[in-house]
């Protein structure tokens, strides 16, 4: 049985991306392809949703996404730097018009002081347009936190159609 809250989510993105005649890309790490999972339980969904990656290594959003060496060693993957340029890369990527990318610590393990189990970074962005990023912290475990994730993803993927004209 699907998630209610996420396929309802997913159901009303689906139908605001179909009805604009866009696509959508996801590029995931801790979520490994949660969001992806979550639009493609929509019927209908090879509509408004064009592919995703699941990207958990350095060398994968490297290779996958042309993410920058210089900002994985700078910032971590962790970290809205790399999540803005896993969206850009998705755009590039793909034949979508939006994407969003997810990065974080979703335990037990891998937390450090700066950047605690439940640390996760979004970037949402629309083709010819600069990405928005965002850190939010999220309680729980594993499971919880990658819910929560991609729960959060989907709602930016909404804010930001609704910010376009």
């Amino acid at each position: 049985m699907p998630d209610p809250v996420l396929y309802k989510l997913a159901e009303e993105l689906g139908g605001a991306l179909k009805r604009r005649g866009l696509m959508l890309a996801t590029a995931e790490s801790c979520t490994g392809g949660g969001v992806a999972e979550a639009v493609t339980m929509v019927p209908g969904s090879s509509d408004w949703f064009e592919r995703g990656f699941v990207t958990y290594t350095y060398i994968s959003k490297r290779e996958m996404l042309g993410v920058r060496e210089a900002t994985l060693e700078k910032h971590g993957a962790v970290s809205e730097e790399v999540v803005r340029e896993m969206a850009e890369g998705t755009l590039a990527r793909s034949h979508a018009q939006l994407a969003v990318a997810v990065s974080g610590v979703a335990g037990p393990a891998g937390g450090t002081p700066e950047k605690p189990v439940g640390t996760v970074c979004f970037a949402w962005s629309a083709k010819d347009d600069t990405p928005r990023s965002e850190t939010r912290k999220f309680s729980g475990d594993r499971e919880a936190v990658r819910r929560q994730s991609v729960e959060h993803a989907l709602r930016g993927v909404l804010a930001l159609l609704k910010q376009r004209p």
